[in-house]
């Protein structure tokens, strides 16, 4: 006949084992969009930076990435349920790099967008994420491999989209903006403040 104590030792043993392996598969569910909301719409970029004609390409930009998605439709705001609002807050473009004569030959340029959800049918701000932040170092167009300033802007649009899309569709933690004390450290501040989201009706739809 087996000891008991013994059959009670193997019995916890086997249950602290267990719960160590569920530690280790444990992930926790991501915070996704509520289930009333299935369609979107994304308003036009609000372009806060002294650089003009950013919002279109990247209102463009962002839109194809919804739909290449698939996950939410995106509609007219009078048809949905949430709204995705974007605000370029800073564009800094910093020469890294520079020949015998003191002409730049590489840059870095940085880019940050504010990012919020609107819950429309709560009529409330349902979520923010500030200072997503897209970067791309480059060479001169000037010299061999380089390309221009436009053409990083594209790079940089395709990072901040996808950025953008992921952290609406995937929920929080999916993406994660720059702190304020980076950006205080590594970037001029702007001299132009970022809008506060314009308020919905202030009637329930």
């Amino acid at each position: 006949m087996r000891n008991p104590r013994m059959l009670v030792v193997a019995a916890l043993g086997a249950a602290l084992l267990g719960c160590a392996s569920e530690d280790v598969n444990y992930r926790p569910a991501p915070q996704i969009l509520p289930q009333h909301i299935t369609r979107l719409s994304l308003k036009p970029v609000f372009n806060k930076t002294q650089q003009f004609g950013l919002e279109d390409k990247l209102t463009l930009r962002i839109r194809d990435e919804f739909l290449r998605d698939g996950r939410y439709p995106l509609v007219h705001e009078t048809d949905a349920d949430g709204v995705v609002v974007v605000t370029l807050t800073r564009y800094i473009l910093v020469p890294t790099q520079y020949d015998a004569v003191l002409t730049p030959t590489a840059y870095k340029l940085v880019i940050l967008a504010n990012l919020d959800f609107i819950d429309r049918r709560a009529n409330r701000i349902l979520w923010q994420e500030p200072n997503l932040e897209g970067i791309q170092t480059y060479v001169a167009s000037t010299l061999k491999g380089g390309i221009t300033e436009e053409q990083a802007r594209e790079q940089v649009w395709d990072v901040l989209a996808r950025q953008i899309v992921k952290r609406t569709v995937e929920g929080f933690g999916a993406v994660s903006g720059s702190s304020q004390r980076k950006i205080s450290s590594e970037i001029p501040p702007s001299e132009t403040q970022t809008p506060a989201v314009k308020p919905l009706n202030s009637t329930p739809y």
